[in-house]
């Protein structure tokens, strides 16, 4: 394990694979590792490090999780789109048979699911199942592969999986939330005030009491979604660096390290799909219950 020419321990690989490639603002003054410090009005620069990806704090995104993510969110758009355009009456094969599967998978879920009548769900439902899976298929590409690929081409971080990003799941998950008091609002109005004043007791005296407890279980939703999966894969991620690192020990670890490689990504494709079936599943379950008027 090498980086830049030098010799890389076990632990800097580690540290390496997790880091982001982070665009972001240094602050004035701050030194770099060339020697160079920021002028007056900050700098606006790719970060070298971790010390300068904290650097640069709030104002910071990380190029790599939102061009992955973005870029597999158009290849399923345009791969649905052109399955659509060639769906025809006939007997369907291939990838048409394959998607139309998904779909009806994805229907029927939300059938047994959503207890409201929403033409938005079914379309949200079918687009984070399949994003999500997408994202989380990334973990099966070994992990040298890509980084070390763009590494020879100057690319000094690159983490290909956007779901072991917790900017990444937590902004879906955000997503959900904001949907979910939008229709919160829309649906019920003033008794969704009620809903959160007068539950689980049903009494003025206990409205503090039940505003705490109700906001804290709304709050803790969009949370538990996105963590969720961010840690999932995360783990699963980290299980996938710790095993490439055995090719480095010696000869004798190589063959071992193959079939702890292969054994893992198998069970990991049952995590992968399992991880996005159940964002789906509890973004249905929460819109539901955005639409459930009591």
């Amino acid at each position: 394990m090498a980086s830049n020419g030098s010799e890389q321990t076990v632990s800097e690989y580690i540290v390496h694979h997790l880091t982001n490639l982070t665009f972001g603002k240094l602050p004035t003054g701050y030194v770099r590792e060339d020697g160079s410090v920021v002028a007056e009005s900050g700098q606006w620069t790719l970060a070298h490090g971790a010390d300068e990806i904290a650097a640069m704090g709030f104002n910071a995104v990380h190029v790599d999780s939102m061009i992955w993510s973005v870029g597999l969110g158009i290849i399923f758009c345009w791969l649905f789109r052109r399955v659509a355009k060639n769906a025809s009456a006939e007997t369907p094969s291939g990838l048409i048979n394959f998607v139309e599967m998904v779909v009806e998978f994805v229907d029927n879920t939300v059938k047994d699911t959503f207890h409201g009548r929403n033409p938005l769900i079914a379309p949200l439902a079918l687009t984070i199942f399949v994003w999500v899976f997408l994202m989380n298929l990334m973990d099966l590409i070994p992990v040298d592969l890509v980084p070390h690929g763009l590494m020879l081409a100057g690319v000094e971080y690159q983490k290909i999986v956007p779901s072991t990003d917790p900017n990444i799941t937590m902004g879906m998950a955000i997503g959900v939330f904001i949907l979910m008091l939008y229709y919160s609002i829309k649906v019920k109005g003033f008794g969704f005030v009620r809903e959160l004043s007068l539950n689980p007791f049903n009494h003025p005296l206990f409205i503090p009491v039940n505003l705490f407890m109700e906001i804290v279980g709304l709050l803790a939703k969009p949370f538990s979604l996105g963590l969720r999966l961010f840690g999932n894969m995360y783990a699963g991620e980290m299980i996938f660096i710790l095993i490439a690192a055995l090719f480095s020990v010696g000869v004798v670890w190589m063959l071992p390290a193959a079939l702890l490689q292969v054994g893992w990504a198998i069970f990991h494709i049952l995590v992968i799909t399992l991880q996005a079936f159940i964002f789906m599943v509890l973004t249905i379950v929460y819109l539901s219950m955005a639409h459930e008027d009591h």
